[in-house]
């Protein structure tokens, strides 16, 4: 009976890890439930907080110039024809006569229809009839130099002109305008051109010579004087020019005349439509193409109540209506349904799914005003929650649904994969290591003796432990022994180091005086050695290494780094003296190291022949404060992805094998190491044919 029990516990393991996958399996759909429930509940709370910014973005846009226009013009556009319809503009009037005024007028209000060339057009009238009982119309069009009409002149064909036509109630008006040259005004040399639009009863010929221009006819024209291509220059390149008018309707005069209380804006603005087109000089050689044609195709419309649309998502409706009515002055609806796939299945487990809040899913309506100069307008928000909500997140389920199943999948996989590949490998090993018991050992070709006696169990964690700790036992014989090599050899590090320190000291004392050129390497070794062999590593120990900090003056250290640097095998080293003293703060012999690296880094890799320039910038427009060294040599740039590598510490651009001697990679780490113990910087930058090196020191104050 106790056998039973001790072979059934070495399946032990088998079993927890056979049902801790089953539980998974089932964790993960239960999960995924628990999961759409919480968004439905989450999507419910966003969507009330989204569609509120909806409303307060549409309300928004509608309370804008722009959207004022819009309100006040629900039926705005082009005829078939392609003429214009005069809009309500959410303004008195315009100011015609000034060209900031009216451009900033139309640009705020978005009444510009957009044509190619850089063409637009807003033609409107103002909201108040006794002050702008008049078409307005603004635009812009691109040309060369204009030719003005001269007074006196009986042709008009021979200059720039306008030619507008407006068509109401039967009636169509016809004006012709040439452009007339107006003299600059003082002090504005950079004005440009700037001219009248003299407006004339359109003939059928082209004699004018009696003819009077239209009194109440208004028109300006601005040419910029830069030209549009600013590769382009001289007096025929093309210009952006700006054109406003006040066009006189007498129909629309006469009938508020005639009745003071007559509507504005006339019943049947919508159906007055006007032209407008541009033409250069023809002088009677046949009609010229027009340089701006408001009746051209690829006109861009502006801003329209139909473009609220894009606020809006499947199931929600947008209604405008006049303040106590009850007649939509637009329906706007939300896009169609989504045109992603979505499951059956999981629709119908969304909808189930409960949200818990009372009167959830209910549709909601938000309202809002807009005061506009004709009336008060209610903006009416409707959202169909419960389906806005199941269809979003139908959808989203559905996208992920394919994740679920990908990761359900990849957990069965795991199960067969780790089933065959490494339970089945544990039942074999069970079954062959129970041969080798501690109280009858078999003997057999390449085993040994195993003890199990304080790792003694009856699963199969209990029968590979003792492999386990066997091994991690070797390893950490082989971490010791190999702690024990490296602290041998820091000894060893620090022997050689000792023995070196002895003969500079003599050498120290032969080369004393500070003026001996020698005296100053025989320093600077001295010191790498202290420096190198003090500490457990010699990245470690340039890092912890102290520098003394003194004023230091840059020129004069520089010239004697130039003049000395064929001493360290750098040829060709050349530096203009500034002439004055730089003072810096920096440690004299960390400074020499740092640039003698970069000399001969430099050296290295410069092209044979070619010198290697120290420049001086003591006032660093940049960073006050500073100063800045460069040292650049011609020859290969440094691959872009190296410029910061090169200052990690054992890294090494070098591919060949030359040179003599073996690069460790630490000079650019020293250099790097050493600046910034000194307050500087250090970089590496890709310029004229070569590489140069920027060091920047702090200025030493004047009374350090």
């Amino acid at each position: 009976m106790r056998r039973f029990p001790r072979w059934l516990a070495s399946f032990r393991l088998r079993i927890l890890f056979r049902g801790a996958f089953l539980l998974l399996i089932l964790a993960v759909m239960a999960l995924a439930v628990a999961v759409l429930q919480g968004e439905k509940q989450r999507a419910w709370r966003n969507y009330q907080s989204v569609l509120a910014k909806t409303k307060e973005q549409i309300v928004t846009r509608l309370r804008h110039p722009s959207g004022q226009l819009a309100l006040l013009n629900p039926a705005r556009g082009m005829d078939g024809a392609g003429r214009l319809h005069p809009v309500l503009l959410p303004f008195s009037s315009i100011d015609f006569d000034d060209q900031s005024k009216t451009w900033n007028a139309v640009e705020m209000a978005d009444c510009l229809i957009r044509y190619p060339r850089n063409g637009s057009l807003c033609v409107g009238v103002g909201n108040n009839p006794w002050i702008g009982g008049f078409i307005y119309a603004a635009g812009t069009f691109e040309s060369g130099p204009l030719v003005p009409h001269e007074i006196g002149d009986k042709f008009l064909d021979g200059a720039h002109r306008m030619r507008v036509s407006v068509y109401m109630r039967g009636v169509h008006h016809r004006w012709l305008a040439p452009f007339e040259l107006l003299p600059p005004r003082r002090n504005a040399s950079f004005e440009g051109v700037r001219g009248r639009l003299t407006g004339y009863e359109e003939l059928d010929g082209r004699d004018y010579h009696k003819s009077m221009p239209v009194r109440e006819f208004r028109g300006w024209l601005w040419q910029e004087s830069r030209c549009l291509d600013a590769r382009q220059s001289g007096e025929n390149c093309e210009r952006k020019s700006f054109f406003s008018l006040r066009l006189p309707v007498e129909e629309l005069i006469a009938e508020l005349l005639r009745d003071r209380r007559a509507p504005w804006p006339p019943p049947d603005l919508n159906k007055i439509a006007v032209e407008i087109a541009f033409f250069p000089p023809s002088a009677g050689k046949g009609r010229e193409a027009a340089l701006f044609d408001s009746t051209a195709r690829g006109a861009i419309a502006p801003f329209s109540l139909g473009d609220l649309g894009e606020f809006l998502q499947a199931g929600e409706t947008l209604r405008i209506r006049r303040e106590h009515s009850e007649r939509d002055e637009a329906l706007i609806r939300g896009k169609g349904g989504l045109e992603e796939q979505m499951s059956p299945l999981l629709t119908r487990l969304i909808r189930r799914l409960p949200v818990g809040e009372r009167d959830a899913m209910a549709p909601i309506d938000l309202e809002d005003t807009v005061a506009t100069p004709s009336g008060n307008y209610r903006v009416i928000l409707h959202g169909e929650a419960a389906r806005v909500v199941n269809q979003t997140l139908s959808a989203t389920a559905t996208r992920l649904s394919w994740f679920v199943g990908a990761v359900m999948v990849a957990i069965v996989l795991a199960w067969l994969v780790i089933e065959i590949g490494m339970i089945r490998r544990i039942a074999l090993l069970t079954r062959r290591a129970r041969q080798f018991s501690p109280w009858r050992e078999e003997p057999g070709p390449g085993f040994g003796a195993f003890d199990f006696a304080d790792l003694e169990g009856s699963d199969e964690l209990g029968i590979l432990a003792d492999r386990l700790d066997r091994l991690l036992a070797r390893v950490k014989e082989d971490a010791d022994r190999e702690r024990i090599r490296a602290a041998q050899e820091k000894e060893q590090w620090h022997a050689v180091g000792h023995e070196i320190m002895s003969p500079l000291q003599s050498l120290l004392a032969l080369h004393g005086s500070p003026d001996d050129p020698g005296h100053r390497y025989l320093a600077r070794m001295q010191q790498a050695i202290r420096v190198l062999y003090g500490g457990a590593s010699p990245s470690e120990a340039f890092q912890s290494s102290r520098l003394a900090l003194e004023r230091l003056d840059l020129d004069d250290f520089l010239a004697n780094i130039a003049a000395n640097a064929p001493h360290i095998g750098v040829d060709d080293v050349r530096y203009a003296p500034h002439g004055s003293p730089v003072p810096v703060r920096a440690d004299e012999y960390s400074l020499e190291d740092v640039i003698g690296h970069l000399l001969k880094n430099a050296g290295r890799h410069r092209v044979p022949g070619t010198p290697i320039l120290i420049a001086l910038d003591p006032g660093d427009k940049s960073e006050p404060g500073e100063v800045a060294v460069k040292i650049h040599n011609a020859g290969a740039a440094i691959p872009p992805e190296w410029l910061d590598k090169i200052f990690e510490y054992g890294f090494s651009g070098a591919s060949d094998g030359g040179g003599g001697e073996g690069r460790r990679g630490q000079g650019l780490f020293v250099a790097k190491t050493y600046m910034a113990k000194m307050g500087g910087t250090i970089r590496a930058v890709n310029e004229d044919g070569g590489v140069s090196f920027t060091l920047r020191l702090k200025r030493a104050e004047k009374n350090a």
